[in-house]
């Protein structure tokens, strides 16, 4: 990271706190960090990173500026509003936005920040809270060559498998396409596990055996095997009021893309189901017993 003297990291929540504590004791460069809440940023302070008292303070120090917030109205927030990062960046400097978020919004910044020469590009993550706990997220870059060459030592801090998805606004694609097809899948499960234990099987046997054949995928065996099955819904992981944020973000790309997602439909109609049942702030597995509850025998 020679020529990234500092970096701000912005949003130190439950996926970038994490990322943030790696990035400061796994990189090379000081770090300093700012959120909402500053409680978030100062339980940090035994991993070294420095806290900061506003946008403008971190971005006056920075080189490269990192944000990590919960979706796209924050991330306008943060970099188009009063005293955000646009009004305050100077010439040179780099920023990535890891929120998942839309393309729109990631094309929107990189064009006002080239206007005050500073470079963008989008990173969402992939992978949850264990992977950004241990540093080994997925990374889906959208920007250009030179600017992935320049900010992928500090995203190897966070995760290990840094993909260049091309231009600005494919990292926030392939993030949409990856959540949707998680989303999807999970959904799937559900319906397969409530088929099979009527049918007289066991659920966790259901979900071993067919993680050794042709279903098996890694949404099986985290949602389906270590939460589903088990009944385990935690309220600390990924709400389902997040993944309905973000198949919301994939479907406006279904419509602007002139495709009919009618899987899709369905899922979101379920996870709206969840959220009027009251389990909006559990872990998006939840969708079990929804579907359970709907198909009362």
């Amino acid at each position: 990271m020679s020529e990234i003297k500092k970096i701000g990291f912005i949003g130190t929540g439950v996926m970038g706190g994490r990322m943030c504590r790696n990035l400061a004791t796994k990189g090379d460069v000081p770090v300093i960090a700012f959120d909402l809440d500053p409680d978030k940023v100062a339980a940090l302070d035994n991993a070294g990173v420095e806290a900061a008292p506003s946008i403008e303070a971190l971005v006056a120090v920075s080189d490269l500026i990192i944000t990590c917030v919960p979706g796209e109205p924050q991330v306008r927030a943060v970099l188009f509003e009063p005293g955000g990062v646009l009004e305050h960046v100077r010439a040179g400097q780099t920023v990535v936005d890891m929120t998942t978020a839309t393309a729109d919004v990631a094309r929107e910044a990189a064009e006002k920040l080239s206007a005050k020469s500073v470079d963008f590009a989008d990173a969402p993550i992939a992978r949850g809270v264990s992977s950004a706990e241990d540093g080994t997220l997925s990374i889906m870059v959208g920007g250009s060559a030179g600017v992935f060459e320049r900010i992928k030592p500090a995203m190897s801090c966070m995760g290990t498998e840094i993909t260049h998805c091309g231009g600005v606004g494919t990292g926030m694609v392939m993030k949409l396409m990856n959540n949707f097809i998680v989303f999807l899948n999970t959904s799937a499960l559900a319906e397969a596990l409530l088929i099979g234990t009527r049918a007289g099987v066991d659920g966790e046997l259901l979900f071993e055996t067919l993680s050794r054949g042709s279903a098996d995928s890694f949404v099986l065996r985290k949602h389906g095997m270590q939460y589903m099955a088990k009944g385990d819904f935690p309220d600390d992981v990924f709400p389902v009021t997040y993944s309905l944020k973000d198949l919301s973000y994939a479907m406006k790309l279904a419509e602007q893309t002139g495709v009919n997602a009618e899987t899709g439909h369905i899922v979101e109609k379920r996870f709206k189901d969840a959220i009027d049942a009251g389990y909006g702030d559990l872990y998006g597995p939840v969708v079990y017993k929804v579907l359970e509850e709907q198909n009362k025998k």
